[in-house]
Formats: C-alpha cells, sequence, structure tokens
C-alpha cells in the first residue's frame, strides 16, 4: 500500500485516571470518525468500560479498538485493587502510582513493534513515552486534559515567579505577560509552585518531554480562548492543535449515557424526573472524581441547597461502609424533605446526559477542565468551587473571561478536601445562577459559546479543519518515513 492511501494509525495513552481517561477515549473515536485507525491503551481492570464506550463506534464500521498494558502495582508497594489514579487515597501512593506507570516503557514498546502506529497520543503525566517514541521512530503528541488558557497561565506563573513579589499569601498578583490582566494570589496556587516538591520535578520533566516532543493536541477550540490559544502558540512557542469539544462526539443518549462508570442509577429515571421540570430551573451539583469534601462540607451544601427553594441534582461520592440515608452528614429527614425537589445520586452519574437537557439551568463545578467544557457545550452557567489541579485557573476563565460563572468564594487551593463554605453561600450562589436578569444574560453568553462549539466540529469548523490540519502533517511525516525507509 502506497503512503498516500496508508491510513494512519494511532494509539492512545490516557493517564489511569477517569479525567483523563473519558476524553482520550473520545479523543480516539473523533479520529477513527476522520478515517484513521485507532488504538486505545487500557489496564485489563478498565478494558470493559473502554470496549463499551466504543461499541457503538465498532458497530458503524470505524477502526477503533484496545489493547492492554498490566500496572506493575506488586513492584512499586501497592495493593491489587489500586489500578487507577480514583482507588488511591494518600500522596505516597499518588507517588508509588506514578512509578508505576513509569514502568509500563517495555510493555509500551513491545505494542509499537508489534502494531507499528504512525504516531502515539500521549497523556502529559505520561512524559517517560517521549523515550519509547524516540527509539521506536514515531512521533508523540502530548494531550493535556486542560485550556489554553490555563496550560499558558500555568506556565507564565512558572518563569516568572510572580508570586515571590507579594507580600502575603492573600495580595492579588497579575499573571506576567499574559492577555486579559488575569489576577491570582499565593493561596490558588498549586503547593509544588510554591515550593520544591517530588511533583515539581515531575512537572519539570513533563515540560522538557513537551519540548521534544512533536506538538500538543487540546480538548478545546479556537473561538473560545483565542487570545490564550495564539499566546501558547507564538510567545511560548508551543505547536499545538485544538480539537474540541471532544464530548460532541457523542451524539445519542446510549453514548453520553456509556461515557466514564457504570452509572448509579437508570438514567431514563433521570431524564423522566428532568423531562418533568421547566426550562432552566434544576441546579446540577458534582465535583468529578478526585474531589472529597468533609462530613461537616457536604452537610453545608445540603442545608444551603434546601434553603436556596430550587430544584436540584446532587451527584456525591458513594462510601460503600455506610448505608444510603444514614449518612452523619445528612440533615434529619431531608430526602423525605426534598423528595419533590431534588434528587441525590451516589456514585457516578453520565454528566453529558443531564447537563444537555433544557430543564438544567445550572451547575455546581469543581472547575475541573471535562466539566467546565462540558457545561459550556450544554450553554450552562457554572456556580465555581475550584479544590485543586488547575482548577482555580479555569475559575478565572469562567467568571473573568467568558463570564458565565459566579464564584462561591473559595480563596485556598487544597489538596485533598475542598475550602470550606458556609450555607449561606451555597443558597446565594445557586439563586444567582438560576434566578433573575444576571442569571439570564449569563445564560445567553453560555448558549453562544454552546452555538460556537457545535460549530467549531462541524465541517469547515476551526477544531475540524486543525484535525484535519494535523492529519496531513502526519500523512506527510510518514511518507518521509516511508521514503527512508
Amino acid at each position: 500500500m502506497g503512503s498516500a492511501s496508508h491510513q494512519l494509525h494511532l494509539f492512545f495513552f490516557p493517564f489511569i485516571a477517569p479525567g483523563h481517561m473519558i476524553p482520550m477515549i473520545d479523543m480516539a473515536k473523533v479520529f477513527a470518525t476522520r478515517g484513521c485507525k485507532s488504538t486505545l491503551i487500557a489496564t485489563p481492570h478498565d478494558k470493559p468500560s473502554f470496549m463499551k464506550s466504543i461499541t457503538k463506534s465498532k458497530d458503524l464500521g470505524f477502526d477503533i479498538d484496545v489493547v492492554t498494558v498490566t500496572l506493575p502495582l506488586k513492584e512499586v508497594g501497592l495493593p491489587a485493587d489500586c489500578d487507577n489514579l480514583n482507588r488511591v487515597t494518600s500522596m505516597e501512593m499518588r507517588q508509588q502510582f506514578r512509578r508505576g506507570t513509569a514502568m509500563l516503557d517495555q510493555q509500551l514498546e513491545l505494542l509499537i513493534e508489534k502494531l507499528t502506529p504512525d504516531c502515539l497520543i500521549s497523556d502529559m503525566f505520561l512524559p517517560w513515552t517521549i523515550k519509547v517514541t524516540a527509539k521506536c521512530g514515531i512521533p508523540r503528541l502530548v494531550f493535556h486534559g486542560t485550556s489554553a488558557f490555563s496550560v499558558a497561565g500555568t506556565e507564565c506563573v512558572r518563569l516568572y515567579e510572580p508570586h515571590k513579589k507579594v507580600s502575603s499569601d492573600s495580595e492579588p498578583f497579575v499573571i506576567p505577560n499574559f492577555p486579559g490582566e488575569i489576577t491570582l494570589s499565593r493561596m490558588q496556587l498549586q503547593d509544588f509552585v510554591k515550593e520544591e516538591t517530588e511533583f515539581t520535578k515531575l512537572m519539570d520533566v513533563m515540560k522538557e518531554s513537551e519540548k521534544r516532543s512533536f506538538g500538543v493536541v487540546m480538548n478545546s477550540f479556537y473561538e473560545l480562548e483565542l487570545a490564550y490559544a495564539d499566546h501558547y502558540r507564538t510567545f511560548l512557542g508551543r505547536r499545538s492543535w485544538l480539537i474540541g469539544p471532544l464530548s460532541l462526539c457523542n451524539k445519542e443518549i446510549e453514548d453520553k449515557a456509556h461515557r466514564g462508570e457504570q452509572a448509579s442509577f437508570d438514567q431514563l429515571e433521570c431524564l423522566k424526573w428532568l423531562d418533568s421540570r421547566q426550562t432552566n430551573s434544576v441546579i446540577y451539583i458534582c465535583f468529578g472524581s478526585m474531589a472529597n469534601f468533609t462530613a461537616a462540607q457536604l452537610h453545608e451544601i445540603a442545608v444551603g441547597l434546601e434553603a436556596s427553594g430550587q430544584q436540584f441534582i446532587w451527584v456525591v461520592k458513594k462510601d460503600p461502609n455506610v448505608e444510603e440515608g444514614k449518612e452523619e452528614w445528612l440533615p434529619d429527614g431531608y430526602e423525605s424533605r426534598i423528595q419533590n425537589k431534588g434528587l441525590i445520586i451516589r456514585g457516578w452519574a453520565p454528566q453529558v446526559l443531564i447537563l444537555d437537557h433544557e430543564a438544567v439551568g445550572g451547575f455546581v463545578t469543581h472547575c475541573g477542565w471535562n466539566s467546565t467544557l462540558e457545561a459550556v457545550t450544554a450553554g450552562v452557567p457554572m456556580v465555581t468551587w475550584p479544590v485543586a489541579a488547575e482548577q482555580f485557573y479555569n475559575e478565572k476563565f469562567v467568571i473573568q473571561v467568558l463570564k458565565i460563572g459566579v464564584d462561591i468564594g473559595v480563596k485556598k487551593w487544597v489538596r485533598w478536601f475542598g475550602d470550606s463554605v458556609k450555607s449561606d453561600r451555597v443558597e446565594e450562589a445557586v439563586k444567582r445562577i438560576l434566578v433573575g436578569e444576571e442569571a439570564e444574560e449569563m445564560r445567553r453568553r453560555a448558549k453562544a459559546l454552546a452555538e460556537m462549539a457545535r460549530g467549531a466540529v462541524e465541517e469547515g469548523g476551526s477544531s475540524w479543519s486543525d484535525l484535519g490540519a494535523l492529519l496531513q502533517i502526519l500523512r506527510l511525516q510518514r511518507s518521509a518515513h516511508d521514503e527512508k525507509t
């Protein structure tokens, strides 16, 4: 087969955590719809959920599959059930987990030799893959599971260290050489930025491997953050392609329901409940797969939601050791009182399915990028409650740049448990995002962005074109490789 007609084959290697795997699976589906052969890399534990997510694509005739690598958990001192970051409970175990992922190099090399992909798209948290791709002679693309805004903002803070020039943790500073006069405080920065930690070293390694890689792909679209996409490409000199929102590859109810883990309840029941509500009358509350809250904080949220008088769907992490309705954070008689007002979902919920429903008018979120972009894509304004990672950057983007959110008032980056918020703040923010002229104005802006998002992935749109340009470059790379060999 000549290289002009050669079908491009790409490997997709996510970091083993739900927030990283879900967009990578969507991305593999997007590349497959453009004529590529897509091969996802999963652990044996996660392979069934990967397969379920791609069943429809396979049935439609797209060339997409899953291969496995096995984490050496015993070798790094982790129990057998810690084969996903979601099941890791301490900082020390996280470091062991990352060491385990770095020991997958030989398995990856064997897979590349056997299946001969033309390119590897690797999560940013797998920087060691650059050595494998260099050895195997194929390009590596880095997947940043966040926005150009937060990646470029984080890099500007790292380069210019403005946090070292303020007199207190709460004093605001403007991010230097960054569009939009965006302010942060030292309290809102990741701990590894403020002091040297193991993670600081990992970030340095990640940046170096990124510079040596072929380029970067992002789950975003140009119209959403054009100034920051340009800044990342020109000022910071990174070759990048914005190819999102990736979640839009899931068009049917079934596709949206099968993203991520198995839903903890009947999604059709949830849709039926939403169908009986008025447009924009329901607030959705979910803090992603990693954020945790104390029982006291959950109690404050419960009280605030009830006091707001608004209808809600609230996703709470399920505690396997506690019987439903017996949780210590739940006020007495709460569930019977809110029976017609709200749904509490314990465990996993099909978020895109819920956000896309016309009854949902607001979203209380931890500002993880997947959640933020899914809200933008659904045209839903946000109450921002950042916890860790780059979430304070995403909050600034939602509130200061897009102007489609209100902040809950948290000021401090906290690795494990979110900064505490009283029930009256929850009540006020929920009312503010759902009711009144300000809410209507935010919703208008959010709906306009949702239109742009859909336009970006359609034929001729910015993300459709960016992906086409990337595929063309990869084909040229393949041709050059064929000529050499």
